[in-house]
């Protein structure tokens, strides 16, 4: 799907505030209101958007323990990888995982109550002889940027290359 000007405008605007009146967004957007609300669903049919949500501090509801997690597997046949990303794509614990190019097939990031259950998550795992070679474990002590929003006023001229990053 190509994007232009007016599509960016929304995607931030929306991004940056779920819960935008469908005035205060076409305003934004440079849209009368009616436009602007056939453009959202556009985008939201087309999967651009792919939900809203309220963006949560982890740490006023309960104690938290983040944890980044780089894995590799043994084996790197289709079914090592897939067997892996179906068993974490089912840990509520595992909050983003992306497979990667390099030295590791996947990083991970895991929040926990504490350290002692995130080692008995990991322990869960190895005994799930998911195919796990080695794994290093770095627990973030302190958070200094961790954004939701995703730049879209930088690819407005990066043509039409697509990426699900």
């Amino acid at each position: 799907m190509k994007l232009d000007a007016i599509d960016l405008r929304i995607l931030d605007a929306v991004q940056r505030d779920g819960r935008i009146t469908k005035l205060a967004l076409a305003e934004k957007a440079g849209l009368s209101p009616t436009p602007c609300w056939m453009r959202l669903r556009k985008l939201e049919k087309a999967g651009v958007i792919t939900g809203y949500h309220a963006r949560l501090a982890p740490r006023r509801i309960a104690p938290v323990a983040s944890v980044m997690m780089e894995v590799t597997l043994a084996n790197h046949r289709q079914a090592d990888f897939e067997r892996f990303e179906r068993t974490i794509g089912a840990i509520p614990e595992v909050v983003a995982c992306w497979s990667v190019g390099g030295g590791v097939d996947y990083i991970l990031k895991i929040m926990t109550a504490n350290i002692d259950a995130y080692q008995r998550l990991v322990d869960g795992l190895l005994d799930r002889e998911l195919g796990i070679d080695r794994y290093f474990t770095y627990i973030v002590t302190k958070t200094v940027k961790e954004e939701t929003v995703v730049p879209v006023a930088c690819f407005a001229a990066s043509g039409d290359e697509e990426s699900d990053s």
